[in-house]
């Protein structure tokens, strides 16, 4: 029990050990990419600063299992140079009970990127996007020079700008009906979402002006406010401030299920979904994978090595889950695989270094 929480602590310890370092590096060059847009619109150092510190949390999601991986390759490495690995597994413990010891150390880091990921990442990550365009632009959501283009049931909706309370400015509707003809058109200075709203109408749409096309011919009205009944809410426009892979669970099932009932391709959000589920075991590959180089006495220079190493093994795990994300949207692969393939790749080859250490 000793030896179990011994290994456990010193584990724990050196990974955020790595971690905090990693994340005061990554802060000081994400204050340092900010600075050149310091003084535009109000944008201000303080305004800089916060916004790094948002970021944060998602810097540490993505760092977490490389983190990880050199704080047990450290830690590992540390005790073998003091022979105590040597003498646990004289004393009768197995590579094992030894891996299943490091599984739960890993195990704390797993559970903290899953909260982190699912809770902290994505809220503040919103705030922080919210934060930075408001400041220097006024706008929170512009994803194109003519807006942001949603297709919502029979209709495509333009909006011009999302702003930071969640309404919307310069909203165009253009309804077809069943066989794709244009119905009409609806322009709207002004959208506000209503709170509480009935099932007949979520939205005012103020200062409308709307063209109807029947049998050849065109009508216009003028409106000063109409009621809009829409599937697009305040959260899933939001989701267009967040990259995939900072999205929530449930984000991500609220707009992969969106995006299905209106007929277009999810398979970039579902790649982000199974990847938000794989990503917390990754601590525990990089455990598996630190394990064989514990085995081996090392000086000083040889810890460096292969903390150099585990740099390395980290860059290319990283490398391979946008690469696998990536050829998983072009290919059509299935999502699951394209998501846990590189934890299943990095597993196997964990399993077969251990495997040739025990034959040594």
């Amino acid at each position: 029990m000793i030896h179990r929480r011994h290994l456990q602590r010193e584990v724990i310890a050196a990974s955020l050990l790595i971690l905090a370092g990693f994340i005061a590096l990554f802060g000081f060059f994400d204050l340092l990419g900010e600075l050149r847009d310091v003084g535009k619109g109000s944008y201000r150092l303080t305004q800089a600063v916060l916004y790094t510190l948002l970021i944060l949390p998602g810097r540490v999601y993505e760092l977490m299992p490389v983190a990880v991986l050199i704080g047990t390759l450290y830690a590992l490495s540390t005790l073998a140079r003091h022979s105590e690995i040597t003498v646990l597994r004289a004393s009768g413990l197995s590579t094992w009970k030894l891996l299943l010891i490091l599984f739960r150390a890993a195990g704390w880091f797993a559970l903290a990127a899953f909260l982190i990921g699912e809770f902290v990442a994505p809220a503040a990550e919103q705030a922080a996007q919210t934060l930075r365009v408001k400041s220097i632009s006024g706008v929170v959501a512009q994803d194109f020079r003519s807006g942001l283009w949603v297709k919502d049931g029979p209709s495509f909706v333009n909006v011009k700008q999302v702003m930071p309370d969640g309404t919307l400015r310069g909203v165009r509707i253009y309804r077809f009906d069943a066989d794709l003809n244009l119905l009409a058109v609806s322009d709207a200075a002004h959208g506000e979402h209503l709170d509480g709203a009935n099932e007949e109408a979520n939205w005012r749409l103020d200062e409308v002006v709307s063209t109807r096309f029947s049998n050849g011919r065109a009508s216009v009205e003028k409106l000063p406010s109409m009621l809009w009944r829409s599937a697009l809410s305040p959260e899933i426009l939001a989701v267009l401030l967040i990259k995939p892979d900072r999205m929530s669970v449930m984000s991500l099932v609220t707009y992969i299920r969106h995006q299905a009932e209106n007929g277009l391709r999810t398979d970039q959000y579902q790649i982000a979904l199974w990847k938000k589920l794989a990503y917390p075991f990754a601590s525990l590959v990089m455990v598996a994978l630190a394990l064989p180089f514990g085995y081996t006495h090392s000086r000083v220079s040889g810890v460096a090595l292969k903390l150099f190493g585990g740099v390395m093994l980290g860059v290319f795990f990283h490398m391979l889950n946008g690469l696998f994300s990536s050829l998983g949207v072009i290919n059509s692969w299935s999502p699951l695989a394209s998501a846990f393939a590189p934890a299943i790749l990095f597993m196997l080859a964990a399993a077969g270094m251990l495997w040739w250490v025990e034959r040594r």
